[in-house]
């Protein structure tokens, strides 16, 4: 299903390996992106379970827009286990001006078929999703 405003659609895919991320833990994280050819939003790379969070954060573009899932697992004050689940919009400044337009218009969309989100941030360099970030953000 196209989105009206950016013509870009949501591969089934998607939904399903999110489902397996969020219910299964199959994942710790997914990268998604826009596939211009078919004109949707299809998985690029499923991390696998000894991949950590530095490894999603090698695996982005320096030049291109992605959109991210990360099962951000932590410890709290109280020294209970948690986890939240992120979603991050990657838009690097050196990403061409026509591909941040298509990911920042396709993104609110997107965003709504992962359900079971439970933070989200817009990335343009790596400082904003170093891992401190996310564990100021999930301690809030």
């Amino acid at each position: 299903m196209a989105n009206a405003s950016s013509g870009v659609g949501v591969e089934d895919d998607c939904k399903l390996k999110f489902l397996d991320l969020k219910n299964k833990r199959a994942y710790p994280w997914i990268i998604f992106k826009v596939d211009d050819a078919k004109g949707i939003v299809v998985v690029e790379r499923l991390g696998k379970a000894d991949e950590d969070y530095e490894v999603l954060r090698a695996a982005l573009p320096e030049n291109d827009c992605r959109y991210l899932v990360y099962d951000y697992n932590f410890v709290t004050e109280d020294n209970c286990q948690k986890s939240k689940i992120f979603f991050i919009a990657w838009s690097p400044d050196t990403s061409p001006v026509r591909r941040k337009m298509i990911y920042a218009t396709s993104k609110d969309r997107f965003r709504r078929e992962l359900d079971g989100v439970q933070l989200e941030i817009q990335a343009t360099d790596q400082t904003e999703i170093d891992i401190d970030e996310l564990k100021s953000r999930a301690n809030r």
